[in-house]
């Protein structure tokens, strides 16, 4: 048997994929992880999608719309791109559920994870940002990446 890859999941008895209940999702996202982190909630967040993007490299944004689909963050589309900047929205029954039940929600995690993947795909320093529209339960992600900030390894 070979091993699996970073992008591979155990399969399952019957096959199907394993469904986590929404709230359980809402509990430790929006519940038990501010509640750690108080008032870092949002830049801890945004450190920790970077983290997980480097555990979980891509090589492009249509990996990344499949990656969110799998971790259950939401439909992720892309609304353009520019020279150095991508609009993507973040929609889905979680996306609206988290904004009509969360005070104060914080996608500040996919943002995170976003600059990561697009800092390592345009191998030029990337940040995010994230605007909430809770009246049409949606997310603009808006990542812009400098080309005259070169990284080197």
């Amino acid at each position: 048997m070979r091993p699996l890859s970073k992008h591979e999941h155990l399969p399952l008895k019957n096959e199907e994929p394993a469904a986590v209940p929404v709230f359980a999702y809402e509990l430790l996202r929006d519940v038990l992880i501010p509640e750690l982190l108080g008032g870092d909630t949002h830049e801890i967040s945004y450190w920790a999608g970077k983290h997980i993007a480097r555990k979980f490299p891509l090589l492009s944004l249509d990996e990344a719309i499949e990656f969110f689909r799998e971790a259950g963050w939401g439909h992720l589309h892309i609304v353009h791109e520019k020279k150095n900047e991508f609009l993507l929205e973040l929609s889905g029954d979680i996306v609206e559920r988290r904004l009509v039940m969360g005070s104060d929600p914080c996608f500040r995690l996919e943002a995170g994870f976003l600059a990561e993947q697009v800092q390592s795909m345009k191998q030029a320093a990337a940040e995010a940002f994230e605007e909430i529209n809770k009246k049409h339960g949606k997310v603009a992600l808006v990542v812009r990446w400098d080309h005259k900030a070169i990284l080197t390894d």
